[in-house]
């Protein structure tokens, strides 16, 4: 069995000098974790984690997004950001700054059975204003990429996708239509992985809401748990049968998210 977590730490050096980092591990123990918002580069983190192996994709601009993927299981080869061929045929660019690989939002990792790919998506921002980012480019281009490694081994990938899915992905669908996170361009953008065959691994086990992995700081939201799921594990239709089960850890504090996992027997 391997067991794979991803964590949103909305900052890695704020997460471990809150001391909540190191026992995660101790009482989790992943065989492969992937990390969003990272907001550091790999030597300004105090994190010393002997067992794994750690790859980071941090963003040039300081404090800022970025990915990691930390295993015990040592990989075939390591991927950071999207290739240059699909940055070109979606016309991507980083919100204004050019080249979208500056931002570290995206690893690869591959391994005997499969690619894992860890991914911070693009927020379309309170006012809208990356919705056709989104829906345009960074959506079909993150998609794109994975059909890519599929051609060649089954794939995993994971991480903040930044959307609800479904009505049942959070607490208050209703007044939050059209709003970010749930707008009708991003909830097709999830839609179309799952028509492109990828499957949603939380909801082959568990149906209907009140499971959130994102909360807002104001107002009591994760005590009152008035949450969000835009934490995801997606993979191949031809690996479904090897998900043993998924899910969400909703009692690990330290950042606005909390992990999420699955464990794969391959």
């Amino acid at each position: 069995m391997i067991k794979i977590y991803s964590w949103n730490v909305n900052g890695i050096r704020a997460v471990h000098n809150k001391g909540l980092f190191l026992p995660f591990i101790e009482k989790e123990q992943p065989d492969i974790l992937c990390l969003q918002e990272t907001k550091a580069a790999q030597h300004q983190s105090e994190v010393d984690l002997p067992e794994y192996e750690e790859f980071w994709n941090s963003a040039d601009k300081k404090g800022y997004s970025g990915t990691a993927i930390f295993t015990k299981i040592k990989p075939l080869n390591i991927i950071n950001g999207l290739p240059a061929d699909i940055i070109k045929a979606f016309g991507l660019i980083a919100d204004g700054y050019g080249d979208p690989n500056s931002e570290g939002r995206v690893v690869a990792a591959e391994f005997d059975k499969f690619y894992l790919v860890t991914v911070y998506t693009p927020n379309a921002k309170d006012d809208l204003s990356r919705i056709p980012l989104r829906h345009e480019q960074w959506d079909p281009a993150f998609l794109a990429y994975c059909q890519e490694l599929e051609k060649q081994k089954p794939v995993i990938f994971c991480g903040d996708l930044n959307v609800a899915h479904t009505e049942d992905d959070l607490a208050n669908p209703k007044p939050n239509i059209g709003k970010r996170g749930f707008t009708s361009e991003e909830r097709i953008g999830f839609e179309n992985f799952t028509r492109a065959g990828f499957v949603d691994t939380f909801r082959m086990f568990t149906k209907g809401n009140g499971h959130y992995s994102w909360w807002t700081y104001w107002a009591k939201s994760r005590e009152r748990n008035v949450g969000w799921r835009i934490d995801y594990f997606l993979v191949s239709k031809i690996l479904s049968s090897k998900v043993k089960s998924a899910a969400i850890h909703a009692d690990v504090m330290g950042s606005d998210h909390c992990p999420v996992s699955i464990t794969l027997d391959i």
